[in-house]
């Protein structure tokens, strides 16, 4: 057992003291957290909180991805997928492609996660169609589709309103909504990094009309370029506002950024530590968010592994293929079987969960 002591000579006393008596993390703290020149106490701080939530459980999902595009219209700098329409390396699946995919994965999926980019000529029809079909064929299946970037994006080329996007997806099998497009809510670093998407605040908002109709949502920080450490707080205390009001995150990811093939080059690039230190403060800032993903994709196994030390209980799933990493120049695997996942995650020394995409054990 680590004593009181080693905790207050991190310079963490005082919010230890606040995480055993539950109450909630200030700026300040968060800042503090993030200063913390002791990587091991903030692990630790993290772990008390993660495993009071959830004790020795890690859970994991039998997931399949489907992106079905990446033709976008926004152009965001920092990112490697996006291509224009004649572009090489561009692609957009039809209606049977997807379907394809879904029927080809190798365990029968409990979710689908469905997202990709704005596309400039697919009406929501065609989603519509394709998710009736979906729902059909896998019964079982809670579709997770689409960022609030591309619910904004079809509402425009609807002419309709993005509550009324949301009505029409949730009639049509919908049931989640992603958490991409969050990246850092700070107008100033957007306006550096994807100035044409739509501003945080609109994010914030489409999710909390998705809460409002019965939606469950997940929610990200894309971190580790141009914005700083109150920048990342400030996008952590948003996050747990919009929960407070409307609360229907289950799930916060953090997204380290990929410098390999991206057009947004940084000096610094992200360490393993600054990972592991932006899980744990995620973890103690977002107390009324209950679960924390390490996701394997993005972070590479080992680091995810690790990280079930730094606050998260989430191990993601199979996903079988995923671009939008891979493209920005992850290294993961491109899915994992059902043995594999468990067998990484006992090897950490946690108690594999399956659950389903509501994290009800299944």
């Amino acid at each position: 057992m680590i004593s009181e002591n080693y905790f207050k000579n991190a310079g963490l006393g005082n919010i230890l003291d606040k995480v055993l008596a539950g109450e909630r993390l200030s700026i300040e703290d968060g800042l503090t957290l993030f200063n913390c020149p002791d990587l091991n106490a903030l692990g630790a701080l993290a772990s008390i909180y993660r495993r009071k939530l959830h004790g020795n459980k890690t859970f994991y999902v039998i997931n399949r991805h489907i992106n079905y595009t990446n033709i976008c219209v926004n152009g965001c700098l920092f990112c490697a997928y996006a291509r224009k329409p004649e572009e090489n390396g561009s692609f957009k699946l039809s209606k049977e492609d997807i379907l394809t995919k879904l029927e080809e994965a190798p365990i029968p999926p409990r979710e689908v996660h469905v997202v990709g980019g704005c596309h400039h000529d697919i009406p929501l029809s065609f989603f519509e169609e394709t998710f009736v079909e979906i729902k059909k064929r896998l019964p079982q299946a809670v579709i997770k589709s689409f960022t609030a970037v591309e619910i904004d994006h079809l509402a425009i080329a609807e002419g309709i309103s993005t509550t009324d996007v949301l009505k029409r997806l949730k009639a049509a099998g919908s049931e989640m909504l992603t958490g991409g497009g969050a990246e850092i809510f700070n107008p100033d670093v957007r306006a550096k990094i994807c100035p044409e998407k739509l501003p945080g605040k609109e994010w914030l908002r489409i999710h909390g009309e998705a809460h409002e109709q019965g939606y469950t949502t997940n929610c990200t920080m894309l971190y580790g370029h141009v914005e700083s450490y109150a920048d990342r707080v400030d996008h952590l205390d948003q996050l747990r506002r919009q929960q407070d009001i409307s609360g229907g995150f289950n799930c916060f990811i953090p997204l380290p950024f990929l410098t390999e093939n991206s057009r947004l080059k940084i000096d610094n690039p992200l360490t393993g530590v600054d990972e592991l230190r932006n899980m744990a403060v995620s973890r103690l800032m977002l107390d009324n968010i209950p679960h924390i993903k390490a996701y394997w994709v993005m972070l590479g196994v080992k680091q995810a592994q690790t990280a079930l030390h730094f606050g998260a209980d989430d191990f993601d799933g199979t996903v079988v293929e995923e671009k939008i990493g891979h493209m920005a120049g992850a290294k993961s695997e491109q899915g994992l079987s059902r043995s594999e996942l468990k067998q990484m995650i006992v090897g950490c020394g946690f108690t594999p969960v399956e659950r389903d995409a509501a994290f009800n054990e299944v």
